[in-house]
């Protein structure tokens, strides 16, 4: 069975397998050893009791076969996004040019550099290992997180954004940067996702033009892929929707993909998910999914169950599950349905 649960130092070796499997584009998820042992480390120090609002914390989780312990995806979030320097993006926006005297009047699309979702959270770096693309394996690896945030509001910001993996080629060429950020940056998309992963992304968005880029002067291959997801993150991008997202008004400024954003609390998976109490004994099974998670920091665990459930009712385990999750009866467990 699968079970999400925030990483460990012991959890290394794993993870750097993951990341070698991981597609370009996914900064947050990077190839050097010392960047991914930083990241685990500083997920640890974030879990220290008494949090009590979103600054510098970053929790990193795994999700692992409990019966193997290898670990078969990440993803994680960061509880301020820009705490230390501006978050930046391309704002989708429409410019008017209007002449009364000749009777003109023509909207530009634009994208202009701002920094407007400084201060989210943000979900990022997530990541199965190649033929793990069960329906069931990615709602766990990406939605189990939100279970954690609805547990610990006080962490994490009232919004909450997400970069999406926009469009680009095996050899690592992403048509919005040759357009865009390679006129200011001579280096290639891979080589700026390098970068960004190991210096941070402000260092190159700096060297980006401080004025709105006229979408009609781009190539028209350039102009395509705004905006747009890369196939193989396809599926995550419609869970996200599901949960609430929306991608239209914020696009990557490395390879043009969707930022996404909502309201934290209006996401699907806090805005309906249930409290209950936890009984050992023989649970019906049913057709059903919930996505079920404990109200722990340090031992937070999520998976996925098929079991006959009633709101207002506890929750049957059997005690192989209870172990699972970390839970003894009594524990409450935060429930959500299927998407």
């Amino acid at each position: 069975m699968l079970v999400q649960r925030l990483s460990r130092m012991s959890d290394l070796a794993e993870i750097e397998r993951l990341a070698a499997s991981s597609p370009v584009g996914v900064s947050s998820l990077p190839t050097d050893p010392a960047r991914l042992a930083a990241i685990v480390e500083m997920s640890e120090a974030s879990l220290a009791e008494g949090v009590s609002f979103s600054g510098e914390e970053r929790y990193f989780f795994v999700t692992e076969d409990s019966h193997t312990g290898r670990l078969l995806g990440c993803s994680s979030i960061v509880a301020s996004a820009g705490f230390r320097e501006p978050f930046y993006t391309f704002r989708n926006e429409m410019f008017v040019h209007a002449s009364r005297e000749l009777g003109l009047h023509n909207r530009i699309h634009v994208l202009s550099l701002c920094h407007d979702l400084t201060g989210h959270s943000l979900l990022s770096g997530f990541h199965m290992q190649p033929g793990w693309q069960d329906p069931t394996a990615m709602h766990l690896n990406a939605r189990g997180r939100l279970l954690f945030m609805a547990a610990h509001p006080s962490r994490f910001a009232e919004s909450t954004a997400v970069e999406i993996v926009g469009v680009s080629d095996e050899q690592g060429n992403a048509p919005f940067w040759d357009a865009v950020g390679r006129h200011f940056f001579a280096v290639s998309y891979s080589e700026a996702e390098q970068i960004g992963s190991s210096r941070g992304r402000s260092y190159l968005a700096e060297l980006m033009p401080g004025y709105p880029i006229y979408v009609p002067m781009l190539s028209d291959s350039a102009q395509e892929v705004i905006g747009q997801v890369h196939p193989d993150v396809d599926p995550v991008y419609d869970i996200l929707l599901a949960e609430g997202f929306e991608s239209d008004n914020y696009v990557d400024i490395f390879d043009g993909g969707p930022v996404m954003h909502a309201r934290t609390a209006d996401l699907h998976s806090l805005r309906t998910s249930q409290i209950a109490s936890v009984q050992i004994g023989e649970p019906a099974v049913s057709g059903q999914r919930w996505l079920v998670a404990n109200q722990k920091v340090r031992d937070f665990r999520a998976c996925t169950l098929a079991l006959d459930w009633l709101v207002g009712q506890p929750l049957i385990l059997t005690q192989q599950m209870a172990d699972l999750l970390g839970v003894a009866s009594g524990d409450q467990v935060r429930l959500v349905g299927e998407v």
